[in-house]
């Protein structure tokens, strides 16, 4: 064969390889994820998403697909998965219920920054406006829940549009994204040349410009500061800006506090790390917000939770806030110097211009306070006098039997405030909990979703009776696909959140807050889980252990004390200074 052949043959090969081929709208879908990284996917088909699903029987050698038991736990077990992978996380739902069912997790994603594309089938694009069976104005519904959305009914648009959709969600501050794809859409064949992953929108600019002088003016501020405060949130694990964050306050020694949200940025035992800021927060750093000089701000955005009264908050305080969305800054409390940026870029350019300096007498005021709260509060909580056992103790043998290495995933109420208070981590995107919007059924799915997202972790979802009722169908997805997840009731027989306010606050007038639960361990074996009840503290360490160590999932019912309070507490009206220890 000829030298010239040889290259005729290869040329062709080249032109057929790159020549257009004829496929789907939903081959494409699937080819935009494979183009993503994506490797799996939760979700529960249905009528109008149907062509996505059959084009999915063909490549489950390439996409893993968890069939969930419940829309909402699809896109919480996404949640999950984006948490604790700090991937993108991938949810498919049909139209009309199924679409809808994933509002609740949308929303909790909007507020809590979590990168999802989520993609819903749709009716035909003739029927829309019809009111057909299944349809609902996704659009609509979702545009306040949602980053970005958008309908295709042309499959011509499907590349371009999922590359818009995982650029969006990830980039800047992170966020839902929805697709809605017609059916039509999925079915249409149309000539594919390949995908091209998006790095530019116009008028979309994820990253915004650093305006140097306002890091010479945030530096100035924290050289000269006597009492300077730095509170950060989850912005510093969104722009993995963990190692930036440390050498920053390690620098000058600088006391940080985290929001519930910022929590395993640094180790909860880091040397300048000095607890949670928030309702039922640490004492410390809720007393001294209100008597630093200078208070940083570092990826938060002053949530109600954190702030108390806002006329009573850091009232003495210059504030520096450093955040990537600018509708953040000034929004709830005004600062001296706005930052605008992504903080892996910002906290860099501070540093090199902060003086090392020596704060621990000021550092020692938090510890001084702190001891206050162990002996008012946090001993009796780990090791108490009484028979009934407390959250706090299982959270304290959890932790020794971890070392803190655990992702913890936790549903919302009483037992998340322990959680999130006594948790230890050393490592990351460990913590995986509903915070700005407080999702009750939260817990189970997103362990689920931890699990695939980091398959080599120890995870622990911790769940109280009332929220583990409101998704305990997804057991049902353990038992199919084996997601070996450690499942924790804290069972206290009460709503023990809204119990300890209407115990505080309106006369004990227990109103509808008495909760009956299932026998759990029977309902597990029900599903093939293995597990056990305890309510005996010498059964604790030896029962937590069983759980840890068992091969697959396993679930642990410990009976808590019935009406046993979380405190500290900042009171609805108070401000974060007049929190209570008791």
């Amino acid at each position: 064969m000829s030298n010239s052949t040889i290259l005729d043959a290869a040329e062709t090969k080249k032109q057929v390889a790159e020549a257009p081929k004829t496929i789907s709208g939903s081959q494409a879908v699937l080819e935009a994820f494979l183009a993503e990284g994506v490797d799996t996917i939760f979700g529960y088909p249905g009528g109008a998403i149907m062509p996505i699903y059959d084009a999915l029987y063909d490549y489950t050698d390439r996409l893993e697909h968890i069939l969930v038991r419940h829309e909402q736990g699809g896109i919480h077990a996404g949640q999950g998965y984006a948490r604790a992978s700090g991937r993108v996380g991938v949810v498919f739902a049909t139209s009309g219920p199924g679409a809808t069912n994933l509002v609740t997790g949308l929303a909790d994603a909007m507020i809590d920054s979590t990168p999802l594309v989520c993609v819903t089938g749709q009716v035909f694009a003739h029927l829309l406006g019809t009111d057909a069976f299944q349809e609902t104005d996704v659009i609509n519904i979702t545009t306040p829940v949602t980053k970005w959305n958008y309908q295709v009914t042309d499959a011509t648009e499907i590349p371009s549009v999922l590359a818009k959709a995982f650029y969006i969600a990830k980039t800047g501050r992170p966020g839902p994204v929805l697709i809605d794809i017609t059916k039509n859409a999925q079915l249409q064949m149309f000539e594919y040349s390949g995908y091209t992953p998006c790095n530019h929108i116009r008028s979309y600019k994820p990253k915004p410009t650093v305006r140097k002088e306002y890091i010479v003016e945030a530096a100035k501020l924290i050289n000269e500061a006597k009492k300077p405060f730095v509170i950060f949130g989850q912005g510093v694990i969104l722009g993995r800006a963990e190692k930036e964050f440390k050498a920053f306050i390690e620098k000058t020694g600088l006391p940080a506090a985290w929001t519930i949200m910022g929590m395993s940025a640094i180790p909860t035992d880091h040397p300048l790390g000095v607890g949670m800021l928030g309702m039922h927060g640490n004492y410390a750093p809720n007393v001294l917000t209100n008597e630093c000089d200078v208070l940083i701000a570092v990826g938060m955005r002053f949530d109600d939770r954190v702030t108390g009264r806002l006329d009573k908050y850091a009232k003495q305080a210059q504030v520096i806030h450093f955040d990537i969305d600018p509708a953040e800054i000034d929004k709830n409390v005004k600062s001296a110097v706005p930052v605008w940026g992504d903080c892996k870029e910002t906290l860099p350019l501070l540093t090199d211009l902060l003086e090392k300096r020596d704060h621990s007498e000021w550092l020692a005021k938090f510890r001084e306070l702190e001891k206050k709260e162990v002996e008012e509060v946090i001993n009796e909580e780990l090791n108490p006098s009484t028979e009934i056992l407390t959250m706090g103790e299982v959270l304290k043998v959890l932790n020794e039997l971890t070392d803190g290495n655990a992702i913890i995933a936790t549903d919302v109420g009483q037992h998340q405030m322990v959680a999130c208070r006594y948790a230890k981590y050393n490592n990351t995107m460990s913590n995986v909990t509903s915070g700005g919007l407080g999702t009750m059924g939260f817990g189970l799915p997103a362990a689920i979703g931890a699990k695939y997202g980091a398959p080599d972790k120890t995870v622990v979802a911790i769940i109280g009776d009332g929220g583990f009722q409101m998704t305990i169908q997804e057991l049902g997805t353990i038992m199919q696909f084996g997601a070996a997840v450690k499942i924790l009731i804290l069972n206290n027989q009460f709503l023990g959140m809204v119990r300890q306010w209407q115990q505080l606050f309106h006369d004990k007038r227990y109103s509808f807050v008495n909760i009956t639960s299932p026998d759990y361990v029977q309902v597990a074996k029900g599903y093939g889980i293995e597990g056990k009840k305890i309510d005996q503290r010498a059964d604790l360490k030896n029962a937590v252990k069983t759980m840890l160590d068992h091969d697959g999932a396993y679930l642990l019912e410990v009976m808590v004390g019935k009406e046993n309070n979380v405190f500290p507490m900042v009171p609805q009206g108070c401000g974060v200074s007049e929190i209570r220890l008791k």
